[in-house]
């Protein structure tokens, strides 16, 4: 059964502490119940007419279909790209007991 009232959304950025810096606050903010880091990972992507190539942290959220776009403005407020990475991926099953926590975690 679909569930389009969570997601997850992804970000990347150009360092560790700055990775952390995006988790934290989205959190303290109860944007999200839950953020990932990994990295660091290689990126190749097109900027400008040039191929280009980076090393970036990913950042993945847990949150609501409800709190997006706070998470989102948050997101380009506090990022330090020109056009930063925000992509927001449809939670289509979970667990009941995970999913309820993540509801109630990202509540005002």
């Amino acid at each position: 059964m679909p569930d389009a009232q969570h997601l997850v959304v992804t970000t990347t950025t150009d360092s560790a502490d700055h990775a952390r810096h995006l988790a934290t606050t989205a959190i303290a903010r109860r944007l999200a119940a839950c953020a990932q880091i990994d990295g660091p990972v290689t990126t190749v992507y097109r900027w400008r007419g040039q191929v280009e190539t980076a090393t970036e942290w990913r950042v993945l959220y847990k949150t609501t279909a409800a709190r997006y776009p706070q998470l989102e403005a948050h997101l380009r407020a506090e990022h330090g790209y020109d056009t930063p990475e925000i992509i927001a991926t449809p939670v289509t099953a979970g667990s009941a007991e995970y999913l309820r926590w993540l509801t109630e975690e990202t509540g005002a």
